[in-house]
């Protein structure tokens, strides 16, 4: 393997860290929407609507993922993991 592929793995795998990120923060934040407005019994419609867009978002960003890779699949899905782990903290109030 040369330099030149070793760097660009890295920076590929670093890429998809930091799009897990993002993509599990907007995940998370759709899913606190989304139970504040199924808590307090509105707009039905709205509930499914953002339960099928925030789950078929990761969808299509997993299966975008895939393709790239094992390795910058794992390195998604550990962004996807911090993001979690951020938000239940921020609910937790020990943020």
């Amino acid at each position: 393997m040369t330099t030149v592929a070793l760097c660009a793995g890295i920076a590929l795998t670093a890429a998809f860290l930091a799009a897990g990120l993002v993509v599990g923060s907007a995940y998370f934040a759709a899913l606190r929407r989304t139970v504040d407005l199924y808590a307090a019994g509105r707009r039905p419609l709205v509930v499914m609507a953002l339960t099928l867009i925030r789950i078929g978002g990761v969808i299509a960003f997993f299966g975008a993922a895939v393709r790239f890779g094992a390795v910058p699949l794992l390195a998604a899905f550990l962004g996807f993991l911090v993001a979690r782990s951020l938000a239940l903290r921020a609910v937790r109030g020990t943020a």
